[in-house]
């Protein structure tokens, strides 16, 4: 005897089911989600601090180039699942305020993972623990005014953003401490400005490798103590470029540089920020001079095209100075 629907006890099954239109959206929206980079991408839009991300926060989950996480969050966006908002030349990704319950439900069933076991720590690792706990107490010293937790988180950051991409590690603790005094004057200096400071310049490229390194080892060469100058990336190389270390050395042979993660703090913290091929990374705020230096890429150049690159960055860096402390005699 052949089964019914009756028989089986289901009497209307359609009343059950999700009309074929709402199916096909969800579908869609489903099939938007099937990749690992989009899932993860929005895992960290819908679980920041303030339920929004750029594509400067996104970019630290891979290596592929920003074009390639627009793209995916133009999928996102267009599913429905995310929306956006510029403001000045950044743009905001945040949840899609309709699908927040079911984003909320997704990564609460599939991106959350129970707690684990916790491995037993290594003698090294104890070892660094104890190297930056050292170095917490160190900061937290010359930087009284601030917590002694945002002193330790910092410097927690800081090492864990230079270790992710060191080629060497034995020099990383006391990177990690150059770094962390770093973002910590910056925040002492945005959190106290009524005190007097020198005026502080941010270079920023893609990698930190080149250019910006090159800007940077140029000021402090003229400038010394007179500017404060800091050096970023949007998206940090693992070191610095063969060529330009060279220059650098010249320019100054007692500095270290190294790569760098953009951080807020620094922007903030600036009087002057200067982009070098690197596009529309940086946030906008008020009263900050923004300039864009057109200037080649060492990485692509032969001997004598960085050496035209180091001549051009010093006949800005030059000028810029004239403006910046008038005073200074650059002979």
């Amino acid at each position: 005897m052949t089964s019914t629907a009756s028989d089986c006890g289901i009497d209307n099954v359609e009343a059950l089911t999700i009309a074929p239109a709402r199916a096909t959206a969800a579908a869609s929206t489903l099939k938007a989600l099937a990749e690992p980079l989009r899932l993860r991408m929005l895992a960290v839009i819908s679980q920041a601090p303030r339920g929004e991300a750029c594509v400067c926060d996104l970019s630290a989950l891979t290596d592929v180039s920003d074009p390639t996480i627009s793209y995916h969050l133009k999928a996102l966006r267009t599913a429905g699942l995310v929306r956006s908002e510029r403001r000045g030349t950044w743009v905001y990704y945040s949840v899609e305020p309709s699908m927040a319950s079911a984003v909320e439900a997704l990564m609460h069933t599939f991106a959350t993972t129970p707690p684990a076991e916790e491995p037993p720590r290594t003698e090294g690792v104890d070892r660094v623990q104890r190297a930056l706990e050292s170095v917490s107490a160190e900061l937290h010293d010359l930087f009284p005014d601030l917590e002694q937790a945002q002193v330790e988180r910092t410097v927690q950051e800081s090492y864990t953003a230079l270790s992710s991409r060191a080629r060497v590690r034995q020099y990383l603790v006391p990177l990690t401490r150059q770094f962390a005094r770093q973002r910590l004057a910056d925040v002492a200096k945005h959190t106290s400005p009524e005190r007097d400071y020198p005026p502080q310049v941010l270079f920023v490229c893609v990698q930190n490798a080149g250019r910006s390194q090159l800007a940077a080892a140029l000021l402090h060469h003229y400038a010394g103590d007179r500017v404060v100058v800091r050096s970023a990336g949007s998206m940090p190389a693992s070191g610095v470029h063969d060529a330009v270390q060279a220059h650098i050395e010249d320019i100054s042979p007692d500095s270290q540089p190294y790569p760098k993660p953009l951080t807020d703090d620094a922007v903030r913290a600036s009087d002057v920020v200067i982009t070098m091929g690197c596009g529309d990374v940086c946030p906008i705020y008020p009263g900050k001079r923004y300039d864009d230096w057109k200037v080649g890429d060492p990485a692509l150049a032969s001997e004598a095209g960085v050496q035209a690159i180091r001549d051009d960055i010093d006949r800005r860096v030059r000028d810029l100075l004239a403006e910046l402390v008038p005073d200074l005699s650059l002979d």
